[in-house]
């Protein structure tokens, strides 16, 4: 692909998740803003992710329920805050919270900093390294397809969002 095939999938996929987009781009500026999140902003991340998934969504719900704000406070704003953070720091700050999965801890960072981060998911996988080993949903997993999303989104001068939703709805559309 190249970047004007990029720019067309992303906006397929801005399309066809119209109410998600809207979603990620307010979540997102209160992420930027106040550079901590909330027990609501991290309900409303697990909304976001698992929106057509009702047990997962619940379970997911369940969990982070657990945490207290104070906790939700020091780690969120621990792996937001500082500046050039190391990406396994960020993911370890976040999957310390309870029910918050390198998947669920990728969806906060992208919304977060969209020009340097994608969702974790095998539909974005796929494309960029191949069939995904068994034990996919790891941090280590996460890190090696955010260089491999990285480094296209440097190629086309793009933002790793924008490459992981071409992607994303690229691979959605073509297993129709």
């Amino acid at each position: 692909m190249d970047k004007a095939d990029f720019l067309a999938w992303s906006r397929k996929y801005d399309k066809a998740f119209g109410w998600q987009v809207q979603r990620e781009r307010e979540l997102g500026s209160r992420f930027r803003k106040n550079k901590v999140l909330t027990m609501a902003d991290l309900a409303s991340i697990v909304d976001w992710k698992f929106n057509l998934e009702s047990s997962k969504k619940a379970r997911a719900q369940e969990l982070v329920t657990r945490n207290n704000e104070e906790k939700i406070a020091a780690l969120t704003s621990q792996a937001l805050c500082l500046p050039q953070i190391d990406d396994v720091y960020r993911m370890n700050c976040l999957t310390m919270l309870e029910g918050i999965s390198p998947v669920l801890a990728s969806v906060i960072l992208a919304f977060f900093a969209p020009h340097q981060y994608g969702i974790f998911d095998v539909h974005v996988w796929k494309p960029l390294l191949g069939n995904p080993p068994s034990n996919l949903y790891q941090t280590q997993n996460y890190v090696r397809l955010l260089a491999a999303m990285r480094k296209t989104a440097a190629k086309h001068n793009l933002d790793v969002r924008v490459v992981d939703k071409a992607l994303y709805k690229k691979s959605l559309d073509e297993e129709k």
